[in-house]
């Protein structure tokens, strides 16, 4: 049986739920890459394209749907003390993330990437990244009152790609574990960033053995567990890792969630409006997480979990009509409007 804590502390297995009183300070902290994406805007009078400096990075993007949707959450991860790194932190503080455990690095910039987003819409990266200050993340930087007094701790893999900011993500995952928070894992692949895919692959089973909650992107549950069905998949990856609530996010073709037998399918929300998928995903994750805080963490019925993806689907789909994710996450009410007007 596992222990996590919300405002109402909930102890639950699979025939207990009861209610105690906690107080926990932050509802999310995430850990991970805070970085400037690079994404083409136009061309220039002389044929060269224009790309525009959005600040990004996928644990902080989750954390700002968050915000938007009024929860209190916090970041912890390193830039560059350059340009970039102040900009960035003033994004984060913008858009409501707590920025206490950001720190900043003198001796190497702020990681960037550059988005080329291809026909059809899928996008291919370019990072500058040997090294980049969120490799520089290491385990001293690491606040741990911060994420003992959050109920949820979100990260990825980009903060395990390399050894020091590895041991710095496995240290905030303990003390997460022991604070009782839920810890939330979205691999977020990216391949070019890693020295081989079997250290890929050997710290993505990391996470998964770590979390309760699981996001995986359509293509990276292909290739994790072999299976081309998601529903084979997610039973793969529920029988190895026991993790209680799997969500695949399939792109246009919409989104699946797995809990306790369980199954639950959304269609995505198409938008016309389309311009960039860059931070889609995130954003889905943090409206998960949002309905997860919202309604408590416990056994969700088939009804409730198409609830939570049919707004997520949304969110997302709001955010893929607009340049950059950090900073133009949409408001409930925005979501449900759009959600109205797709059904008319």
């Amino acid at each position: 049986m596992k222990i996590h804590f919300f405002d109402i502390l909930l102890v639950y297995d699979s025939e207990l739920l009861i209610g105690v009183t906690y107080m926990k300070r932050y509802d999310a902290t995430a850990l991970g890459e805070l970085l400037i994406d690079f994404t083409e805007n136009g061309v220039s009078p002389q044929g060269n394209p224009l790309l525009e400096a959005n600040p990004g990075g996928a644990p902080c993007n989750v954390l700002a749907m968050l915000s938007k949707l009024g929860h209190k959450t916090a970041f912890i991860g390193k830039v560059g003390n350059d340009m970039f790194g102040d900009r960035l932190k003033t994004a984060i503080e913008e858009a409501g993330i707590d920025s206490a455990g950001l720190k900043r690095d003198n001796e190497t910039n702020t990681t960037l990437a550059f988005v080329y987003t291809l026909p059809g819409g899928e996008r291919e990266f370019s990072f500058y990244r040997n090294p980049g200050a969120d490799m520089k993340l290491c385990e001293a930087d690491i606040d741990e009152e911060l994420i003992a007094g959050s109920k949820i701790f979100h990260f990825g893999t980009l903060s395990m790609t390399h050894e020091k900011c590895r041991q710095a993500t496995k240290k905030a995952i303990e003390i997460a574990e022991k604070s009782g928070a839920i810890l939330s894992f979205d691999p977020n692949i990216r391949e070019n960033l890693w020295d081989c895919m079997e250290n890929a692959r050997r710290q993505t089973a990391y996470g998964m053995e770590h979390c309760q909650i699981l996001k995986i992107s359509d293509n990276e549950i292909q290739w994790f567990t072999g299976e081309k069905d998601f529903d084979r998949g997610a039973a793969i990856l529920k029988e190895c890792f026991g993790i209680p609530l799997i969500l695949v996010s399939l792109g246009s073709a919409g989104s699946l969630a797995f809990m306790d037998g369980v199954r639950a399918f959304c269609p995505a929300y198409i938008n016309p409006g389309t311009i960039d998928a860059t931070g889609a995903g995130d954003t889905f994750c943090g409206c998960v997480l949002h309905y997860v805080l919202k309604n408590g963490w416990r056994k969700y019925t088939k009804d409730e979990l198409e609830d939570m993806l049919m707004f997520a689907n949304a969110a997302a789909s709001i955010v893929t009509a607009r340049k950059g994710a950090l900073r133009v996450m949409p408001s409930p009410g925005e979501v449900e409007a759009f959600i109205k007007s797709y059904d008319n």
